[in-house]
């Protein structure tokens, strides 16, 4: 695994689009080995590939609880603990440079696709999380959301400023503080601002005000370590569950920050600041009626 993250870090550092692509597609590969699972009977892989004939069966998503039992995702969860091999990092390196380049068909499906994988990588190693209680990381999103972005990057930003966030309030409090709000309903007022990115910016509102539940007390590094490697998969799970729930401030992101955690009233009070109606939105939250299916 350290051999393809290694030729894949190669690529993501590239100028070359051609480059940057092939390593984005190295590790959404990886991703779909470890999410993915292989047929394991050999008799009814056999039925299967007769059956469709020389076509092999498609592998079909392993359960979340099932992944701490798997060696491949143990490793990777190993090899994302060290500054070395995180994907997250590069992830985000290779979404700067291409920041800073004109903007234009092939360069926008890199930046998507590098979005994509930033989601995937979160989902599967919380602990990558915490980069975004940092400022300068929590920026580029705030950047991508910029009016003159295509839809298509818009919305793969919403989704992935979401994965974010989720049980991290220090990284929400960041967002707030880079006045995340004021960026996300001044695209939402705008008319420009086409209806599917519209929906998403709705949703995330949805999402926003949810309240927030207290982080965990942080692991150590030992410790979670040990809980990672142990061996068994009950520390694992409860490791694992643990790392989706805790926070962890982070001081050098330019000082301490706010982790005091919002109830959806807080949050309201905030947003009013910026959007009317609010209340119509904390409404239908508490009633159950949002996209997420929330009730009070």
């Amino acid at each position: 695994m350290e051999t393809l993250l290694s030729h894949s870090f190669d690529y993501l550092s590239s100028t070359s689009p051609q480059k940057i692509r092939k390593g984005l597609r190295q590790v959404e590969g990886l991703l779909a080995q470890i999410c993915m699972s292989k047929t394991t009977n050999p008799a009814n892989k056999r039925h299967s590939m007769l059956a469709l004939g020389s076509t092999p069966p498609p592998s079909s998503p392993k359960k979340l609880t099932d992944l701490h039992q798997d060696p491949a995702y143990r490793e990777f969860f190993k090899l994302q603990q060290s500054f070395q091999w995180n994907v997250c990092m590069r992830l985000i390196s290779c979404l700067e440079r291409l920041l800073g380049k004109e903007s234009n068909g092939t360069n926008d499906l890199l930046v998507i696709q590098t979005l994509e994988l930033i989601q995937g990588v979160l989902l599967l190693h919380p602990p990558s999380r915490e980069l975004f209680a940092r400022e300068i990381y929590m920026n580029l999103f705030l950047d991508l959301l910029d009016p003159q972005n295509c839809p298509a990057i818009q919305s793969a930003t919403l989704l992935t400023l979401v994965t974010s966030l989720l049980d991290h309030p220090v990284n929400t409090r960041t967002f707030e503080t880079l006045d995340g709000l004021l960026v996300v309903t001044s695209l939402f007022k705008s008319r420009t601002t086409s209806r599917e990115v519209k929906m998403k910016l709705v949703e995330f509102l949805y999402f926003y005000l949810m309240p927030e539940t207290a982080p965990a007390p942080k692991l150590t590094t030992s410790a979670t370590n040990t809980a990672i490697l142990g061996g068994r998969g009950k520390e694992l799970a409860a490791a694992f569950a643990d790392h989706r729930r805790r926070e962890t401030i982070n001081t050098q992101a330019g000082g301490e920050q706010d982790g005091k955690t919002r109830s959806t009233e807080d949050k309201q009070s905030i947003l009013s600041k910026y959007l009317n109606n609010v209340q119509d939105l904390v409404e239908d939250l508490k009633e159950g009626g949002g996209p997420f299916g929330v009730g009070s």
